[in-house]
């Protein structure tokens, strides 16, 4: 098995909006704003090389939507999925299934793509299997007004009318054990209803794709949840349940959203779950 990160663009979010309660002034220390209150996001994807499978763990936002929509979210940098992949030498059409932790746009957007004449949309891999789980589907499908502006309908209807989409199977606690990607899933549904949260044996390291359980090393506090979340004290209690367990067995937890910090390991402390150490994602794949 080889890892690998593939980034697929950088934006900008609202740091009140990705800290929720907590005052800009303790939050602003580790996820410095700019001058409109912005902070460095990244969308961070995972490449997962193991045999003849070739997954891919999120996709980004994609680049299908108008100029306006890109416009609120100040997109920076010169990472596109296209060209991280080509970096290792694939290509999209490689790629033999996707995995989407959960259905907003910043995380499945680049699963579909316009069609050759823009009437239409059909996916951005024609060669993978689309994998989320039935919960979340009819969660994103049949969206709640807090939720709606991020499930976006051409993001995801697209992958059923294809015949491409896979459902994994739902656990009877928290954690399912080998799944049909042939890792196990942490679910989480503080954030949105069944996030899933890949747990990938690598070289007898536990890498855990954290997606929006801990969206950046600033989050690590309990209390610091993103005002996105649905249901913040439940996000309290996976994460109390999560992070514990990450510092028991030395996780590697791999970020998906923090723009400047690829990978860490965590530690107990007399204030609870605090950062351990950081990694380039080099480190840990001996890219």
């Amino acid at each position: 098995m080889q890892l690998y990160p593939i980034n697929a663009g950088n934006l900008k979010l609202d740091g009140g909006a990705m800290f929720g309660v907590v005052p800009k002034s303790l939050w602003n220390r580790t996820n410095p704003a700019d001058a409109n209150n912005m902070i460095d996001i990244a969308t961070r994807c995972l490449l997962i090389e193991d045999g003849n499978r070739l997954i891919l763990i999120d996709t980004g936002m994609g680049n299908k939507q108008s100029d306006k929509f890109f416009g609120y979210y100040y997109l920076w940098g010169d990472f596109d999925l296209d060209s991280s992949l080509k970096q290792y030498g694939f290509h999209r059409d490689d790629i033999t299934d996707v995995f989407m932790t959960h259905l907003h746009f910043d995380h499945c957007g680049g699963s579909i793509q316009w069609n050759k004449d823009k009437t239409g949309y059909e996916p951005a891999f024609k060669n993978a299997r689309f994998w989320t789980n039935k919960d979340h589907w009819q969660w994103a499908t049949q969206p709640n007004a807090r939720e709606k502006a991020s499930f976006l309908k051409e993001n995801i209807l697209p992958m059923e009318e294809s015949g491409q989409l896979h459902f994994t199977s739902l656990p009877n606690g928290n954690t399912l054990e080998n799944s049909a990607l042939g890792f196990d899933i942490f679910f989480a549904d503080g954030h949105t209803d069944k996030q899933m949260i890949p747990l990938i044996t690598y070289k007898g390291k536990t890498i855990a794709f954290m997606a929006d359980l801990l969206p950046t090393v600033g989050h690590l506090p309990l209390p610091y949840v993103m005002g996105y979340d649905t249901r913040p004290l439940l996000t309290l209690d996976e994460k109390q349940k999560f992070l514990s367990l990450a510092a028991d067995n030395n996780f590697y937890l791999f970020l998906e959203h923090d723009a400047h910090n690829e990978i860490i390991t965590v530690k107990n402390t007399e204030k609870g779950v605090r950062l351990n150490e950081i990694y380039t994602a080099q480190e840990i794949f001996n890219l």
